[in-house]
């Protein structure tokens, strides 16, 4: 990481302008801001599927979107956070709000996309452990 750091410094350095990094650990790189893709679990595991991301990993991304993972490190350490949810938006709506932040056009804002609230059910994709049934004690 220490390498990639040292990288990405020299290049921000060198352009003088905003350099746009993609990536899951984007955030954890020498950066002033982030621009979080956010995407509904239950969507985000049938796409992970398409893509023929299976067990562990796939778990492990839902889980991590599921909870803010993401998020809660880019505020751990510091950083200015643009927060968006793509579930229902094109990659184009998406790439010109994208666009806009970069520009300076839009604030930072995030906070506003909280799926444990909105999971009910469970039907975000993330299993809940299967109620134990009861013995029932027969008297003697």
């Amino acid at each position: 990481m220490a390498l990639a750091a040292r990288r990405v410094r020299k290049i921000a350095r060198d352009r003088g302008k905003p350099v746009l990094l993609v990536g899951h650990l984007a955030h954890l790189l020498p950066v002033s801001g982030a621009l979080l893709l956010r995407c509904r679990p239950d969507v985000l595991r049938r796409r992970l599927l398409r893509r023929g991301v299976k067990g562990k990993q796939l778990q492990s991304n839902v889980e991590a979107e599921m909870v803010d993972v993401i998020l809660l490190e880019a505020l751990a350490l510091g950083r200015r956070i643009w927060e968006i949810d793509t579930t229902d938006r094109t990659p184009s709506s998406v790439a010109g709000w994208a666009r806009s932040v970069l520009r300076g056009n839009v604030r930072p804002h995030h906070g506003m996309i909280d799926w444990l609230a909105q999971d009910v059910g469970g039907e975000m994709g993330v299993p809940r452990p299967k109620p134990r049934r009861r013995r029932r004690r027969v008297p003697p």
